[in-house]
């Protein structure tokens, strides 16, 4: 089996000795399939991926990838292409149309640096593309990984029909009126690239959103595989493990002494404009307002991390986040009450310390593919904390029964679901807090690496 990503499961450091060391890569894919694939002994298996420093091209030609247990090749991308391909492409255009947050009244405008940046993308999906056909052997699983790499799966089958080809998107996937916003050449080649091979998202909505919008470009008769829905669960047992490593503990002690025995609602995201943060925060000023009496007795603990720090609409949107908390903080805070505390360490141990602490989780982005967090909390929490749930997240579709359902346009709504959870008595908040930790728990890992090795 070949696991094809354009982030690999090691990042490497160089030490002031010039001996190099290995860390265990960030991200939801990793942790899914490292327990699996890069921990399990005697597994004949390839995971091929981007070099992201010249630290990791280093250690290639040194040979420290062969040192890992797993047959990992890093590929040394033309810097500019990788740019193009990665900043431009992907994070720029391809993330933004995927989750609707485009300002179609200004943006985007695809000019003739567009089509360099396009013709990248495609150099790099083909560059990977090479580096799969060279690795496998006749009739290996390829399971391909994600939106950067959605040209994969054509390329591979031209040059390989006798692989067994699987692709996965992680993000949601827009209806035809969203990918129209590309241009149309661009909009067929990934759609009919990604219709040529079984392709797979974390729910049936955006697998159905996939269908509606590739029979509208590419005509109802057109040659598609159809996709399917596998949804990925946390892993329990490293999130056990990581719940009572040191750091954790010393990141709930600091927690405690923050928040005394005040209520605590959380969030933990990335800074990324379609996890909805500015309005949440303003839902908490709107119940703040309607609702006197719980001032200084609930904070909000905001754990955001910077992210994609390289375009200009996540630094605007840090900015805000900044300025909507100064706002709050001015209006609201007496001499030992400060009602939102914002950390923007990217720091692991806190947001499990968090999930453990929290009384309600509130998770409200405009459109996730799945939010793992909202799985995380439930198994990780210790004070039968409620979960408050976007709607057009896809874990809404699992969690639905167990969760107070958020609209993430509405700020009045939003406020009402803190408050209804906030005021929920004791014993339907253990029986809710269970419900939901129940359906957090059903699906794992193990269970989607296998549904994707079933559609091969």
């Amino acid at each position: 089996m070949i696991v094809v990503s354009h982030r690999g499961p090691y990042r490497f450091f160089l030490s002031d000795d010039g001996t190099f060391s290995a860390r265990r890569g960030a991200g939801g894919l990793v942790s899914a399939l490292g327990p699996l694939l890069l921990d399990a002994p005697n597994t004949d298996h390839t995971w091929i991926a981007a070099a992201m420093s010249k630290v990791d091209v280093a250690a290639v030609e040194a040979g420290e990838v062969d040192e890992l247990g797993v047959d990992l090749t890093l590929l040394d991308l033309d810097p500019l292409e990788h740019r193009l391909h990665y900043d431009v492409v992907s994070n720029g255009v391809l993330w933004f149309v995927l989750h609707d947050l485009f300002d179609t009244v200004r943006r985007p405008r695809f000019d003739i640096r567009f089509r360099e940046a396009w013709d990248a993308y495609v150099a790099v999906n083909e560059a990977f593309t090479a580096a799969t056909a060279d690795a496998a052997t006749e009739g290996d699983i390829v399971l391909v990984q994600d939106y950067q790499l959605a040209l994969v799966p054509a390329q591979l089958q031209a040059r390989r029909p006798d692989l067994r080809i699987v692709h996965f998107t992680h993000t949601p996937w827009c209806g035809p009126d969203g990918i129209r916003v590309l241009p149309t050449d661009v909009a067929e080649q990934l759609s009919a690239s990604m219709a040529s091979v079984p392709s797979g998202f974390h729910t049936q909505r955006w697998a159905g959103s996939f269908t509606a919008a590739t029979r509208e470009l590419l005509g109802p008769d057109a040659p598609r595989v159809a996709p399917f829905a596998a949804s990925l669960g946390p892993d329990v047992d490293a999130l056990t493990e990581m719940a009572h490593d040191p750091s954790t503990r010393e990141a709930a002690n600091a927690l405690d002494d923050a928040v005394g025995d005040r209520l605590v609602i959380l969030r933990t995201d990335r800074v990324d404009p379609s996890k909805n943060i500015v309005r949440g925060f303003l839902a908490f000023d709107r119940l703040l307002e309607a609702r006197p009496g719980l001032r200084g007795r609930v904070v909000f603990v905001a754990m955001v991390y910077p992210s994609r720090q390289g375009l200009p609409e996540y630094l605007a949107y840090a900015n805000e986040i900044e300025q909507a908390v100064d706002r709050i903080n001015d209006r609201w805070a007496t001499r030992d009450w400060l009602p939102i505390l914002l950390d923007h360490r990217d720091d692991y141990a806190r947001s499990v310390a968090g999930m453990q602490r929290y009384d309600v989780l509130f998770v409200n982005p405009l459109k996730d593919g799945l939010n793992l967090v909202a799985k995380e909390g439930p198994i990780l929490n210790r004070r039968d904390g409620l979960v408050c749930l976007s709607r057009e997240a896809g874990a809404f579709e699992e969690l639905r029964e167990g969760v107070l359902p958020l609209h993430p346009f509405d700020i009045e709504q939003m406020a009402g679901a803190l408050d209804d959870a906030l005021a929920t008595p004791m014993d339907v908040r253990a029986t809710d807090a269970q419900r939901v930790r129940e359906l957090a728990s059903r699906r794992s890992p193990a269970s989607w690496l296998a549904d994707l090795v079933a559609r091969a």
